[in-house]
C-alpha cells in the first residue's frame, strides 16, 4: 500500500460517486463540489454507492494521480453524517477507514486469504 506522508489533509466527498469517472471528472467534482482546489497537498476520496470501492486523487507537483482500492467482502464504513462537508480526517482516521474500521466504531473488517484468483 501506499504510504502518504502524516500530515497531509484527506477529504472524503461524502456522496456515491460514477466509478466511470476518472481524474478529470473527479477533479471537476473536487473543484465544482468540494469547493476546494486539486491542486491542494491532500487526498480526495471518493466511494462509490456501494461502498466497496474507494478512489483516491491527489496531486504530486508534477501531474495528478490516482489510486483505487476494491473490497471482496464486506463494505467501507462510510461516514453518512459528519459536522463538516467535505469531511476531513486526519491520517490515523484514514488508516482506520483503509483497514476497515468504522471511525466511530472501530470494527475491523475480516481478513481474508485465498489460494487462487479463479
Amino acid at each position: 500500500m501506499i504510504q502518504w506522508q502524516e500530515d497531509i489533509t484527506v477529504y472524503l466527498h461524502r456522496e456515491p460517486v460514477d466509478f466511470r469517472k476518472a481524474i478529470n471528472g473527479l477533479s471537476v467534482i473536487v473543484q465544482d463540489t468540494m469547493s476546494l482546489s486539486p491542486f491542494e497537498k491532500a487526498l480526495f476520496v471518493f466511494c462509490n454507492r456501494k461502498r466497496t470501492q474507494l478512489k483516491v486523487l491527489y496531486w504530486d507537483e508534477t501531474g495528478f494521480a490516482l489510486w483505487q482500492k476494491r473490497l471482496e467482502r464486506d463494505k467501507f464504513k462510510w461516514p453518512r453524517h459528519w459536522d463538516s462537508d467535505p469531511v476531513v480526517i486526519d491520517h490515523e482516521q484514514w488508516q482506520w477507514l483503509l483497514r476497515g474500521f468504522d471511525i466511530t466504531q472501530l470494527k475491523p473488517h475480516k481478513a481474508l486469504f485465498y489460494q487462487d484468483v479463479a
